[in-house]
This record gives C-alpha cells, sequence and structure tokens, in this order.
C-alpha cells in the first residue's frame, strides 16, 4: 500500500513540474513571446496581455485553401498560446456599444474587409477553445491595408479626446477599434 502511495505521489510530483515546465516553455521561450499593451490616460485604463506571433515568411490572413495561418471567417485568439486577455478599469463603449469595467478575452473573426471583434467573458483558456454564448459583446471593426509590414503581431494604443484607439497590426493589416471612456 505504502508502495502504490509513493509511486502515485511521485507520478503526480513528475505531471506537476511537467506541466510547470511546458508552462514557462511556451510562455516564456516559444517563438511567440508574450506582450502587454497599456492604456493610460489618468481615468481610462486598458491593459492587454497577448503572445506575439511572428509573420516568418508565412501567409497570414486569407483563405484555408492559400493555407493561411488566421483564415478569414474563422474565430481567432488575437495572438498565439494563451487567449489573448483584456482589461478596463472603467465602463466604457466600443464602437458604439456599452461595456461594463472588468476583464474579459479578446477574440476575433477576420475577414477580407471588416472585421468582427469580440469581448468574451470566460477568461483563462489557452486559446484554442471559443465559446460564442459567452460573448459579451460583438462589433464590427474597421480593417485597412497598410503599405507597410508588422512582422510581429503587436497590439497598441492612441490616445483620443474621450478614450483611446486599440489598433491590432500584423502582416499589411491594420484593425481599427475605438474605445470611449464612460
Amino acid at each position: 500500500m505504502i508502495k502504490a502511495l509513493r509511486v502515485i505521489l511521485v507520478f503526480l510530483a513528475l505531471s506537476a513540474i511537467g506541466f510547470v515546465g511546458y508552462r514557462y516553455y511556451t510562455r516564456y521561450t516559444a517563438p511567440s513571446p508574450p506582450a502587454k499593451a497599456l492604456f493610460d490616460n489618468g481615468t481610462l485604463k486598458v491593459s492587454v496581455d497577448y503572445c506575439q506571433p511572428s509573420k516568418r515568411g508565412r501567409l497570414i490572413f486569407g483563405t484555408e485553401i492559400e493555407h493561411a495561418l488566421v483564415p478569414y471567417g474563422k474565430w481567432w485568439r488575437t495572438g498565439a498560446n494563451e487567449a489573448t486577455i483584456i482589461s478596463f478599469n472603467r465602463d466604457v463603449v466600443i464602437a458604439g456599444k456599452p461595456l461594463k469595467a472588468g476583464t474579459y478575452t479578446l477574440f476575433t473573426t477576420p475577414q477580407q474587409q471588416d472585421w468582427l471583434v469580440m469581448i468574451n467573458s470566460e477568461v483563462g483558456q489557452w486559446g484554442l477553445s471559443y465559446n460564442k454564448e459567452k460573448d459579451v459583446l460583438r462589433i464590427p471593426a474597421k480593417s485597412i491595408t497598410k503599405s507597410d509590414s508588422e512582422d510581429k503581431f503587436t497590439i497598441d494604443f492612441v490616445e483620443q479626446p474621450k478614450g483611446a484607439t486599440m489598433l491590432l497590426r500584423w502582416d499589411s493589416t491594420e484593425v481599427i477599434v475605438p474605445i470611449v471612456s464612460l
């Protein structure tokens, strides 16, 4: 009985070490390192935790037939590894729709024209699952094609009179998400 208990404890300890090592590797040493985008104008604070995939010669946005990394019309975790987390310190209006202060997961559906941005109440998932039923906000976002190209996926903010514009950039695509503080 004691021998079986020792075997179980050793197995659990090795599993825990393996899990922590795997999480460390994927979070800090994988090809898609963690990044943080912050906006703080003294009143509104927005924080986005995401991982930055790189282009590395791949077709980023396109059709499944073209074997694009992020196919049009399919939901995307808006980054790599864990799903992207977005937090607001106060109630906001995003693209004309209200959203309560809090922490959410940010998903998007890329399109050839405008994108769909989904703010989801389920937080903490790896990024390989998406439950549409937990969306608290779904809004269209303007997408433009730039002449220059971003090798790494980036999220930035540009201050506006009553809030900020969140910019999602990768390859030659830029997606514009207006955020207004209430």
